[in-house]
């Protein structure tokens, strides 16, 4: 049996070794590629692309042909004034007619110029449409995957724990067998051992599960396997005046909610121009041929055609139309002043958040600095508090005391790490330093 769980270990080993190192510049690479969201917002960026790209399509005139062909099969009875009656039937005919029309305004208040203007601020909006959810996604891909790492630690202080444990269960067996030790402290630390045990594989499923999440959030298949570094860095430069300063001017939210009012005016400007006549070049070439081929009256046509080219101006002027302009221009006023109340309360949301996280961020920072001093000292006490329980001069209480304040500690270093990194991805991407 032996042997066996050392075949097993070797070949778990193997396993974990062969799999691939994840870098976190590799992970957001991957999500900027394959992220489901930020395709998405991809396509409805491609919509106002496509519009822009037809931009000069309002100067160009408008050119329609149409053509149509009609038989008739008539019967005809006329009494004319002298009292002579004439009675045809099966009177059949061919007509045949098609046109090629153009139009073209020339002058619709400058409208064409503005609903140009405005595609391309609608080309700048879904460009920040997909800045935004890329900075969402890199910030995501972050917490993910240094929730993975914190994991990782946690998994590694239940490590120790067990190795603690095993200790234990060696010592309390062998005092027993030579008559100094007593069998509750063995059983109690058997069954210590086995909590830990339990509280491994259940932090193993944890981090799988974490694992999944930052699949999805990279777009890669799920049950892809990889391993993710050891430590979290922090930067402990970021400086409040200075992200309220780059938020204001950068933050992916106010850059959407400013361009909304451009666009807005932009809207104003076309319902406006709605005011003005429109002039517009009209021309046409025309062709009609009738074929008849039999008659009532000798002065009726057998074949009749006609073909010949107008062209001329025409003029719509806006008199009245249930004064349905003017409120177009008033809703049109009163989105502009909608967008900028939007505008500064998104403003006002960006700085009460970075003032928030940024708060979060240095007292985070300060619980860290406690919980490196703490983690050093209950590694110390616990090395003491052990070594004194193999001479047999402290209690098993003890030892389990100072082995639960070492856990407590290594949960509470690895947890202030991880939160103040969450701070730290949250002040970039208020201030827009995730993507530039």
């Amino acid at each position: 049996m032996k042997k066996i769980a050392l075949i097993v270990s070797l070949l778990t080993c193997s396993l974990v070794n062969s799999q691939k190192l994840l870098p976190l510049e590799e992970a957001i690479a991957t999500a900027l590629q394959h992220n489901y969201d930020i395709l998405l917002s991809k396509n409805d960026s491609a919509i106002a692309a496509i519009d822009f790209s037809y931009r000069n399509a309002v100067f160009i005139p408008r050119l329609n042909a149409n053509a149509g062909t009609i038989w008739n099969n008539n019967n005809t009875k006329q009494t004319l004034s002298d009292g002579t009656e004439r009675n045809r039937t099966g009177l059949k005919s061919n007509n045949i007619n098609s046109q090629l029309a153009l139009s073209w305004t020339l002058f619709d208040g400058l409208k064409m110029f503005i609903t140009r203007d405005k595609l391309a601020q609608l080309v700048e909006l879904g460009d920040l449409e997909i800045k935004n959810q890329v900075a969402s996604t890199i910030a995501t891909v972050i917490n993910n995957y240094y929730n993975i790492v914190q994991q990782k630690q946690q998994l590694k202080s239940i490590e120790e724990q067990i190795s603690i444990n095993t200790e234990r269960v060696k010592l309390a067996q062998n005092r027993l067998d030579i008559g100094v030790g007593i069998k509750p402290d063995l059983l109690q630390s058997k069954i210590d051992l086995n909590v830990q045990k339990a509280a491994e594989l259940l932090q193993q499923t944890l981090i799988a599960q974490l694992r999944e999440d930052l699949n999805r959030a990279m777009g890669v298949p799920q049950f892809t396997v990889y391993e993710v570094v050891d430590s979290i860095p922090i930067n402990e430069a970021i400086v409040l005046e200075e992200t309220l300063r780059e938020a204001d001017k950068n933050n992916p939210e106010l850059l959407l909610a400013k361009k909304n009012i451009d666009i807005a005016g932009y809207t104003l400007k076309e319902r406006k121009a709605e005011q003005f006549p429109t002039l517009s070049f009209n021309s046409a070439y025309n062709f009609n041929r009738t074929t008849n081929q039999a008659v009532i009256n000798n002065f009726s046509t057998l074949f009749n055609q006609n073909r010949g080219f107008n062209f001329g101006l025409s003029a719509t002027i806006p008199i009245l139309n249930n004064f349905n302009t003017r409120r177009l221009i008033r809703q049109a006023q009163w989105n502009i002043d909608y967008q900028h109340i939007v505008y500064e309360n998104q403003r006002s949301v960006t700085a009460l958040s970075v003032i928030k996280a940024y708060h979060a961020y240095e007292l985070l920072k300060k619980a860290l600095e406690l919980e490196e001093e703490n983690i050093i000292w209950a590694n110390e006490n616990l090395d003491i508090v052990f070594q004194t329980y193999r001479l047999n001069s402290a209690t098993l209480l003890e030892l389990k005391l100072a082995q639960n304040t070492q856990a407590e500690s290594y949960r509470r270093l690895i947890a202030a790490r991880y939160n103040t990194k969450v701070a730290e991805t949250e002040l970039l991407r208020l201030k827009g330093d995730l993507v530039r």
